[in-house]
């Protein structure tokens, strides 16, 4: 294994959008066995610290490859394809439309106290999010469309957002 290896490398899996899950925590979970530096206690200064370093580069991998906007994100990024996330806000009007009306609808239900409305925009809402990214594995990985997958990625960063904000409403509500 080399440290300066990409995510995929890492853990041996094919450099793709659809990963088999289960085989991601097994591989992880190995690697981890061979760096964590428990293993290392009673060696050198310099085993201790690589030690360290592999199993912080491991921590890293795995959280960015388990998690599909992550995974998808790190992906273009590999490609050479800046999502210029910071710099590049500008959005289709009717996807911004479309933002608006969750926003206000997740607002009311908060406001409302309406427990059974805010589940149901979680539920419609994280169908759509699966859905595109079914979309974006498709453009990466079978049609190596990055400049579209670049787009569909920054949109799926809003509607994420936008679920954690209903998930935090609900959460609210239950306090």
């Amino acid at each position: 294994m080399e440290l300066s290896a990409d995510f995929f490398a890492l853990f041996e899996l094919p450099r793709a959008f659809r990963l088999n899950l289960s085989e991601l925590d097994s591989r992880y979970r190995d690697v981890q066995a061979q760096v964590h530096p428990d293993r290392f206690a009673n060696g050198t200064d310099a085993e201790r610290r690589l030690s360290m370093q592999w199993a912080t580069r491991a921590n890293e991998a795995y959280l960015t490859l388990k998690k599909p906007l992550e995974r998808a994100k790190y992906l273009l990024e590999l490609a050479g394809h800046d999502l210029q996330a910071e710099s590049n806000t500008a959005m289709p009007a009717d996807f911004l439309m479309e933002q608006m009306e969750w926003r206000e609808a997740v607002m009311d239900a908060r406001k409302g106290g309406d427990h059974h409305e805010l589940e149901h925009l979680h539920n419609r809402l994280r169908s759509d999010i699966n859905s595109r990214y079914d979309d974006v594995g498709e453009m990466l990985d079978v049609a190596k469309d990055y400049a579209a997958a670049t787009d569909r990625v920054r949109r799926l960063m809003f509607l994420e957002k936008l679920l954690y904000e209903i998930d935090d409403a609900l959460a609210s509500l239950e306090d």
